[in-house]
């Protein structure tokens, strides 16, 4: 800890430049993260982040950026401080933009003002960035009024932990029994019997309304609620663990039955998301806004050709008017034609003349980030089959060329081909299979905890079952895990390996693959 320094001898620090910030990362929940938080990551170059902190706000940093948990630092707990002091300050020196993220907020028993006093003596420009504190999480998520009209005309922020040698008056229990809201213990619950015994002793009454909340504002989001007297018992029936938040207080009371955060459809529920990385975070953010927990899992990569000549050729030939229509099968398709296009130092003027397609919305939504719109989407069927069926009244006698991933069927250019003049296909990025489970995944699909797997193609099925042992593909044909297709193309893939499709989406799209499975849930 550093050296505190006498207030005579301080002096306010120029934050008309700041390179450090004490980012609070807040409750758990990604979404509430403020944007101040999310625009100081973006520029990031070192983030120095707490254990409970979702790793999925490392995605809003620079891929550049170095990240570094506390968990890994040298010591237990305590000990860690002076190398997270010592980072950080080192960092700052030379000139890196670094962001500690911390959970909660910063200066609400978060150590924050004891890293802004080590900042302040370092002589490092820093800025706060505050965050949700867990108290307002599940106030806000169990629907449970903390201040009340009625009820409760305070709260109070209470730590359930207290270090042995902490200097200056420590809490005062009889104060607090008496105090007329709601009190909100943090860090109490391996002390509760006596935080209890200590509000009963001063004349708190014993059928007072108490809850625990752990996991507050996410999808693993568990409660209890007791009177006071019946609180430790009630938490060990249920087996809330650490670390958990404590409210106690009449306003507890005023909370519905069934909060809106677990009414959602998918709450609770976790969700296995199998998109390559750079696409999954649209479908994680949807899902957990469901109220599913999710975990990730990506079986394919997407990267360039091995070979640019075909593609480059391609390109010429669209230049020079060769080919009537461009037809895209997928949104990775899209980006990686237009960022071969941009790498040749060209532009859309290549394209001036020629008439696009597009499988469906997500693909035509990608063409419109070029500013350009599709001649022809599917109406409802946004598959291979869908678009041939749009296409063909359009393309008789005329050329055609596909740009597509280096695997797939060759249905598409197959059926077209029986009423275009020319159908060419040209290889525009490679699909390559890198499925690596992480341990983590691994166990919790071996444990059943994970509920569904949504499939969005027939490569990432094949290439995520056939890592499957026997464990968990026992528990995939007992229904303990559910598979859920994007098409009945993926749907058939999943069968021919032998495994049982659970549902298949109506809409061949990311959200017709989500309500798939919020129809399921509403059947469970």
């Amino acid at each position: 800890m550093p050296r505190r320094i006498p207030q005579a001898a301080m002096s306010d620090p120029d934050t008309t430049n700041p390179n450090v910030f004490l980012v609070g990362a807040g409750p758990g929940n990604p979404g509430l993260l403020t944007l101040r938080a999310a625009e100081v990551l973006g520029r990031a170059e070192l983030v120095v982040y707490d254990q409970l902190v979702p790793e999925r706000l490392l995605e809003l940093a620079p891929a550049s950026s170095e990240k570094v948990c506390v968990r890994d630092l040298p010591g237990q707990h305590p000990d860690k401080y002076p190398h997270i002091y010592r980072i950080i300050i080192e960092a700052a020196r030379v000139g890196k933009t670094v962001v500690r993220l911390k959970g909660g907020d910063p200066l609400i028993f978060g150590r924050g003002g004891e890293e802004a006093e080590a900042l302040r003596s370092a002589g490092v420009v820093y800025e706060i960035v505050p965050g949700v504190t867990a108290a307002l999480a599940a106030g806000a998520f169990l629907e449970i009024p903390l201040t009340h009209r009625n009820y409760a005309s305070a709260i109070a922020l209470v730590t359930g932990h207290e270090p042995p040698n902490k200097p200056g008056n420590k809490l005062d229990w009889k104060a607090l029994a008496a105090f007329p809201g709601t009190l909100a213990i943090y860090m109490g619950i391996a002390k509760l019997p006596t935080i209890v015994a200590e509000l009963l002793k001063y004349g708190k009454d014993s059928d007072t309304p108490a809850a625990i909340v752990e996991r507050a504002s996410c999808g693993e989001q568990r409660a209890i609620y007791a009177t006071l007297d019946t609180l430790e018992a009630t938490r060990r029936s249920a087996g809330l663990e650490a670390p958990g938040l404590i409210l106690v207080g009449e306003a507890v009371a005023q909370r519905p039955k069934r909060p809106w955060s677990e009414a959602r459809p998918l709450f609770g529920r976790r969700v296995l998301v199998t998109r390559p990385t750079h696409q999954a975070s649209g479908m994680v953010h949807k899902l957990e806004t469901l109220g599913a927990v999710v975990s990730r899992l990506s079986a394919i990569e997407i990267r360039e050709p091995a070979d640019f000549g075909p593609l480059d050729c391609a390109l010429n030939q669209i230049r020079d008017h060769k080919w009537d229509w461009l037809l895209f099968t997928s949104a990775n398709g899209v980006e990686a034609l237009f960022r071969r296009l941009e790498t040749l130092g060209r532009d859309l003027r290549d394209l001036g003349g020629i008439k696009l397609a597009a499988i469906g919305p997500k693909t035509a939504a990608a063409l419109r980030v070029y500013h350009l719109r599709a001649d022809v989407v599917p109406a409802t069927t946004f598959s291979s089959e869908g678009l041939v069926e749009a296409l063909k009244p359009h393309v008789m006698g005329q050329r055609l060329l596909l740009a597509r991933a280096n695997r797939g069927r060759e249905f598409l250019r197959d059926e077209l081909a029986k009423v275009a003049a020319l159908v060419e296909q040209v290889c525009v990025y490679d699909q390559v299979d890198t499925v690596k489970p992480s341990p983590g995944v691994v166990d919790a699909l071996r444990r059943g905890e994970i509920k569904y797997i949504p499939l969005p193609s027939s490569n990432i099925a094949r290439g995520i079952l056939g890592t499957f042992d026997e464990t968990i593909r026992g528990r995939v044909e007992r229904g303990e895990i559910r598979l859920v297709a994007i098409s009945p193309e993926t749907g058939k893939a999943i069968r021919d390996l032998g495994y049982p499709v659970a549902a298949e989406a109506e809409m061949f799209t990311e959200d017709g693959l989500i309500a798939a499975m919020v129809r399921l849930a509403q059947a469970e």
